[in-house]
Formats: C-alpha cells, structure tokens, sequence
C-alpha cells in the first residue's frame, strides 16, 4: 500500500519576495525524473545520468517548450541527504514570479505541494535526527540573538538527544533487573535488586533536575527577557524603547497621554534577548482610551520577567509615583531615574528603596545606558552570558516531559523504600522511559508529531 511518505514533495525554500536567488526544492523517490521531464541542461546530459550532488546549468522548460527561467539544479541521490530521499533543488532567479512559476511546473510534472516542516518531519521518520534535533531546526530559524542560535545549534548536533538516550538506556537496564529477577524467583536477590533499581532511579533523577534547574534561562534564551517600562506620562518611556531600539519606534511629544495602548519590539542589548514594551503612562485620567491603556499597562507589567520602572527626577514625586513604588516593590525591577541631565527634584535618598537596583540616567544624553546593560547581565545570567557548548533547556515541551519524568522516578523511589513488589517499580520506570522518549521522538503520538511540524514554514 502506498504510502503518503512515498510521494514527491514540493516547496519554495526561500522567502516571499524580491531576491537574487529563489530556491524550489523536491524530495522523494523520483523526484530525479520530475526534474528530468522539465530541465535541459546546457550540455544535453540528463541529471539521472550524473554523479550525486553535484550543479547543473540550464533551462526549465513548459510544456508547450518555452522557457520559464534560467537555472541552476543542485541533484543529491539518497542516503546522504537531508531527508534521506532523493533530493533536487532548483536555484532560480529570487523573486515571486519566476519561482512560483517554477514551482507549478514542479507540480505539474508529478510532485504534490509540501506540508508545513514535512522536508524536516522526512528526515525525523526516515532516522536521520530524533525529535529534538527536528525542533532545533525551526529555533535556528526564528532566534533573534547569538545566544538562541547557539542553544539551537547545540539541539541540532543531537546534544540532548544523546543525553536523553544515555538515561533512558540506564532506566531499560533497571527495567531489566526486574525482568530478570521476576523471570527466576528462585533466586534471593530482592535486596540487591532493589538497592540497584534505587540507585539508577536516583542517578538518572539528579541528571534531569540540573537539566531542569537551566530551564529559567532557557526560557529567556528562547523568547527573551520579557520586559515593560513602566512610569507616568512624559518620563522618557518611550524615549528608553527607541534608544534600546535605535529607531524611532515610539511616538515621542511632550503632550502626556500620547502613548495608549503597548508597543512591543524584541531588541538584542549587547547579546541579551529582550522582549521589550512600552506601555501607556500611568496616571489618573477620565478618559476612556487612555484609561484601558493604564490598565493593559499594569496586566503587562504582572507578567513581566523584569519592570523598568523610570521615574522623572525633574519633577516632584507625587502620589502616582508612590503608588508605581509599591506596585513593584515585591517584582524584580530596575528603578530608572531619569533626567539626571536636569536639576534634580530629588534623589535614590529620597525615595527610601534599595539602591542597588536604582540607576541613574539620562537617555537624551545617553548617560547610565551602558549600567542598564550591564545589570540586565548580572540578573538573569550572572554576567555570563556565554552559552557555548553548554546544554540548556529551551523548549516548554521538553520542560514538560522532564518533569513529568522526574515525577515518576520519584514514585518510583517511593515505591522501592515501601518494599512494595518489583512490578510496581517497573510501571513507574517505565513511565519515566515514556516521559522521555516523548523528546527525541521514541515514543510520540502522531497528532502531537502533527502540531510540532505544523510550526515550520513550507520550505522546510
């Protein structure tokens, strides 16, 4: 019976759009002579008649023998592909009518339009990279700073799939200890199996509690450092997003109120992932607009990972300052006081708060910025911000499972100091082997497989 992965699948590689190159590629048993039917290359030869990987200049043809573009075809036989199928790319000239129309004569020569991730989803099903490493792909895609690519490109070489494989092996070993010991009764060793199943069960817990443990920053890695200024109109809020921006993102007057809704960017300060927010000005106001701007302001700040609460020294302090000190005296917050470049109204002593999180700035001047920088290092990496080839958890769904692979180890160990039978034991092992095995893929329900490649663009 034939089956869906038998077809030959069919993508515009590259973005939409004007560019020098556009790229068409197939994969699929066949999908050599889908090419054949529709190119002419320069020399006549035929590319199933040439070496595996390797460049051919030419012409796709229509049917009725014109033709469509100039081209260059990259041809690689299978094993050694990314998909581990025949693959063929056509490199065309960028731009949305000669590859679409390249495209269409793809698929009208024999090849079926790809799924979203189903090039990457052929190369998980034919056993080329496990699950993770498949993920790791669309982080590489859509990371945004050196940081997040490097923890992406550490996934893809298979880092936490060879991890994952090296705990689950040591969980199978002690599922088969009680396999044995169950399989020859006669033999008293409950005492020395239970001892072993308890040490590996605790092993292989501490491995997985400090891969959890780099979860936090894993999570800042992956989506940033979720961050929203905070202040009364007019305090320099907006001013701070376009200085972090370096554009001018935020309309900027000095009419308060002008800012009424959030404006969200995400910005690579010297290396650290920051998802930033500007946020209406906070004030008592009768208008109904600006009104639901405050609001959303401080539903933004609530689930924020940091608040840069930026006071005007310029200014006396008044009741709506005092109410923005309490609101995040028990958040991690940066206190901004800004407009130091002005005659000062008061001072960090005035304020009566811990100063180690208050930085004195101007950001018309560019004064205390580069402080900003260095304490937004200091508080969520430790001033180090290296990953290397250090391995972290970046991804909620492997967070997921780990977790729920330390909670059946854990009943697992319960279970083995209640003296309670070796079978027992296994259930709980081997729940943790399936918890697991849901990263890299060995044990995954097809919808779910589903909605993970679901998330990647067509091409890929």
């Amino acid at each position: 019976m034939k089956s869906y992965l038998d077809d030959i699948i069919a993508a515009i590689s590259t973005p939409a759009g004007t560019g020098g190159i556009g790229i068409v590629r197939m994969s699929g048993d066949g999908c050599i002579d889908v090419a054949d039917k529709i190119f002419e290359s320069k020399t006549g030869i035929r590319l199933s008649d040439k070496k595996s990987h390797t460049i051919t200049y030419g012409k796709i043809k229509a049917e009725d023998g014109s033709v469509i573009d100039e081209v260059l075809v990259s041809m690689m036989k299978k094993p050694n592909t990314y998909t581990c199928e025949d693959v063929v790319e056509i490199n065309c000239h960028g731009g949305f009518v000669s590859t679409s129309k390249v495209l269409e004569r793809v698929l009208n020569a024999g090849a079926r339009l790809a799924e979203g991730g189903e090039f990457t989803k052929r190369a998980f099903l034919n056993g080329r990279i496990d699950l993770s490493q498949a993920e790791a792909v669309i982080d590489i895609i859509n990371s945004k700073t050196d940081m997040g690519r490097q923890s992406a490109v550490n996934q893809l070489e298979g880092r936490l799939g060879r991890k994952v494989k090296e705990m689950r092996s040591k969980l199978l070993d002690a599922i088969s200890t009680i396999e044995a010991a169950i399989d020859y009764p006669e033999h008293d060793i409950e005492e020395e199996t239970y001892a072993v199943l308890k040490e590996k069960s605790q092993s292989v817990l501490s491995e997985i509690e400090k891969l959890l443990e780099t979860a936090d920053m894993g999570k800042i890695v992956r989506e940033g450092i979720k961050t929203v200024i905070l202040g009364k109109p007019n305090v320099g809020k907006s001013s701070l997003l376009n200085f972090l921006l370096d554009e001018e993102r935020a309309i900027v007057t000095d009419v308060p109120g002008t800012t009424r809704d959030t404006v969200e960017e995400f910005v690579n300060i010297a290396g650290v992932p920051v998802n930033i927010a500007d946020t209406a000005g906070i004030r008592h106001t009768d208008d109904i607009v600006e009104k639901m701007g405050v609001e959303r302001s401080f539903e933004s700040a609530k689930m924020a990972d940091l608040i840069l609460l930026i006071l005007d020294t310029s200014r006396e302090i008044d009741d709506d300052d005092r109410k923005l000190l309490d609101f995040v005296k028990d958040k991690k917050c940066l206190i901004l006081l800004n407009k130091t470049d002005l005659e000062p109204k008061f001072t960090a002593d005035d304020l009566k708060i811990d100063k180690k999180n208050v930085i004195e700035m101007s950001v018309r001047e560019n004064i205390g910025t580069q402080e900003l920088v260095e304490r937004l290092k200091n508080m969520f990496f430790g001033g180090d911000i290296e990953i290397k080839n250090g391995l972290i958890i970046s991804n909620s769904r492997h967070k997921n499972a780990l977790y729920e692979a330390t909670q059946s180890l854990k009943r697992a160990i319960n279970t083995i100091d209640s003296g309670m039978p070796e079978d027992f034991v296994s259930m709980d092992l081997s729940q943790a082997v399936e918890n697991l095995g849901e990263i890299t893929g060995e044990s995954m329900q097809e919808d779910l497989l589903n909605r993970i490649f679901e998330r990647f663009c067509v091409g890929k």
